[in-house]
């Protein structure tokens, strides 16, 4: 079955709303989110719920961490951001609705390893196999940093999904990394004699320059790039009506950084 991958939507239900009707468009029925539902954005609510009815599963990511636990080593808005989400999930009214949406962020998993289309054994993190929640994987890791990656990618039987650092594109065991600009028709096609860790980008604050939305499509022979243009003056109007928001939230979203 073909599955949508999305991940790192943080809070932008904008976003999220104009990838899932892009799915939905595709006629795919199978979405998996890879963490990183809240944080920085002004609709948190609303995108655990979408998430919540719309995906099979989801992962943990940093920032749903931050929000259910404690943020760590983040920066000033980060941080700010993360108590100011908690505040929306402890501001529900209906008892019985928050203690759902708490339950789901308490049970979100870490890794999940599966059968990808086409058979491949797929391993999903929101960092990395090494540290799933909060490593992240650079695309100048192949030249800056092999050793991280071939430590990385023993723990890599065929196929690995990953987001956290919002930039879409492939990493492959030479070691190297193709942005989807560099890959033909956009798509990585399955090579059985080399892995892959597919970094699907961002739902909802890319940062590859691209301020469209980014998620990935896999197939039974190849993962395919997408992006989708949403309303980006309407979630940034929503973050400035936020106070405890930083305005730089809503400013970073047209450059897509």
């Amino acid at each position: 079955m073909q599955t949508a991958l999305i991940s790192d939507i943080h809070g932008n239900a904008e976003a999220l709303r104009a990838v899932l009707a892009d799915i939905d468009s595709k006629g795919i029925e199978r979405i998996i989110c890879l963490g990183d539902i809240i944080g920085y954005g002004p609709e948190p609510l609303e995108c655990v719920d979408l998430v919540r009815a719309r995906c099979a599963w989801s992962l943990m990511g940093n920032h749903d961490f931050a929000v259910l636990y404690e943020p760590t080593n983040f920066n000033g808005p980060a941080e700010q951001a993360a108590y100011w989400t908690r505040e929306q999930f402890d501001a529900e009214p209906d008892a019985a609705l928050r203690a759902e949406r708490y339950e789901f962020l308490g049970k979100l998993r870490v890794r999940v390893v599966e059968e990808a289309p086409g058979g491949r054994t797929m391993l999903a993190v929101h960092g990395s196999p090494r540290r799933p929640i909060n490593e992240y994987i650079f695309k100048t890791d192949p030249m800056d940093a092999p050793d991280k990656l071939e430590a990385i990618y023993r723990r890599v039987d065929q196929l690995c999904i990953v987001g956290h650092t919002h930039v879409p594109g492939v990493f492959t065991d030479e070691p190297d990394f193709y942005p989807p600009d560099e890959l033909g028709e956009f798509a990585y096609r399955y090579d059985d004699e080399e892995k892959a860790i597919i970094n699907v980008g961002s739902v909802g604050q890319p940062r590859d320059g691209d301020p469209r939305a980014s998620y990935v499509v896999l197939f039974e022979d190849k993962a395919e790039f997408f992006r989708v243009p949403y309303d980006i003056d309407e979630t940034a109007k929503k973050i400035r009506q936020q106070p405890q928001l930083h305005e730089y939230l809503a400013d970073r979203l047209y450059e897509g950084w």
